[in-house]
């Protein structure tokens, strides 16, 4: 394990942008910042959690891997709450509101219609949305239950279809191989497709060990998921990886990885799932713990990130040396990556892998069309625009 010590961005201290981009801090002072919504008012909702703590320690490997990142300020602890950022006349403050409290370990945040819909790590609960407000002080209401029995992966992530009738949402394993046993992995390791008006669920796909951001391709309209895959099989396997999402299909976990190689660990073995399982599409390096996704639609930053997607990397824990720490670029053509990923906004940990000043998680593109991060150990949300804006 190697993980870099948590400082958090000291002074005016930030991120490094590529050339011909320019990135500013337009909050900071937040609770765990994990995940951002822009909404059509302009205004941008950014969600403030850690995991519920709900995990049992049966394992030395549990134990110790908890005091690491505790000591990373990754296991910071939450707000459970959901503040509005609104913009002001000058363009490098923001307005902060406390939005929405009392929640749940939150990730997942989508607005359809006049409803908030809210992905705790145990349910998803719908609220009453009125454009403009700063402020929902009702309780909600419980539009579905979501798997939480042992929370191993706790991050709920969650995005509407186009029509607003459905919820797609991100549940991952609950364990790295079924050390845990098969019982608790029931509805785990998979993406659920939520009815809005019922509330009544179904596995859209499964095999996907901790999908974590969901989104439309713009071109395709295909769904796509960012997944963060297995560890202990060494510094570089498995890779983290992108991939359009097929109804029913089956992405390996835990028998194989990328595609089907086969995990002899996990026992007992079943080459009837191997021989169905789904290649993804595009491998994003090992232990990157990739985040947020994000297509870029927008015409503020340079021609060159336009049309493909964003990728935070969160950066890994049990990799020597470091691996992610960035916001990265994936090009697209015709719907689908082609080259490789490039760098866009790095330096989020020192030089030397001692020091962690931030880690990337969601993203969202502003009204404006900047890139927007937030930014969970260094309690901030950054914004990245072209140099010329």
């Amino acid at each position: 394990m190697q993980v870099p010590t948590g400082v958090g961005w000291q002074g005016d201290a930030r991120p490094t942008a590529a050339s011909g981009l320019k990135i500013e801090k337009i909050a900071d002072g937040l609770q765990h910042p994990r995940q951002l919504l822009t909404l059509p008012n302009g205004d941008v909702l950014v969600v403030e959690s850690n995991g519920p703590s709900t995990e049992p320690v049966t394992t030395p490997k549990q134990l110790i891997a908890g005091m690491v990142k505790s000591q990373s300020g990754k296991a910071a602890k939450g707000g459970n709450r959901i503040t509005l950022l609104r913009k002001t006349s000058d363009p490098s403050k923001w307005e902060q509101h406390v939005f929405l409290e009392h929640l749940h370990s939150p990730f997942g945040v989508q607005l359809i219609g006049q409803r908030l819909y809210v992905a705790n790590t145990d349910k998803i609960m719908s609220y009453a949305y009125a454009s403009g407000a700063t402020s929902i002080a009702e309780p909600g209401i419980e539009l579905a239950d979501l798997p939480s029995t042992i929370n191993h992966h706790w991050t709920k992530s969650m995005l509407a279809s186009p029509d607003g009738k459905k919820l797609y949402v991100g549940v991952g394993s609950n364990s790295n191989i079924t050390e845990n046993g098969l019982a608790v992995e029931y509805r785990r390791a998979v993406i659920l497709e939520v009815d809005v008006t019922t509330g009544a669920s179904r596995v859209f796909a499964s095999g996907l060990r901790n999908p974590t951001g969901l989104q439309w391709e713009p071109q395709s309209g295909k769904l796509w998921v960012i997944v963060n895959e297995r560890d202990e099989i060494g510094a570089d396997l498995v890779p983290d990886y992108m991939t359009a999402v097929k109804d029913g299909g089956f992405y390996g976990w835990p028998y194989s990885y990328f595609g089907q190689h086969v995990d002899k660990r996990v026992k007992p073995e079943r080459p009837d799932l191997v021989q169905k399982a789904i290649q993804p599409d595009f491998a994003l390096t090992s232990h990157v713990a990739p985040l947020g996704l994000l297509f870029y639609t927008g015409a503020n930053l340079p021609a060159m990130y336009r049309g493909g997607a964003f990728v935070s990397e969160h950066g890994s824990w049990d990799r020597s040396p470091l691996s992610g720490y960035e916001v990265s670029y994936v090009h697209f053509v015709d719907g689908r990556p082609t080259g490789q990923k490039i760098p866009v906004v790095t330096d989020f940990a020192s030089a030397d892998e001692k020091h962690l000043f931030g880690a990337p998680v969601g993203l969202a593109q502003s009204a404006d069309g900047a890139l927007l991060i937030a930014d969970d150990v260094g309690n901030a949300v950054w914004s990245v625009t072209a140099s010329g804006h």
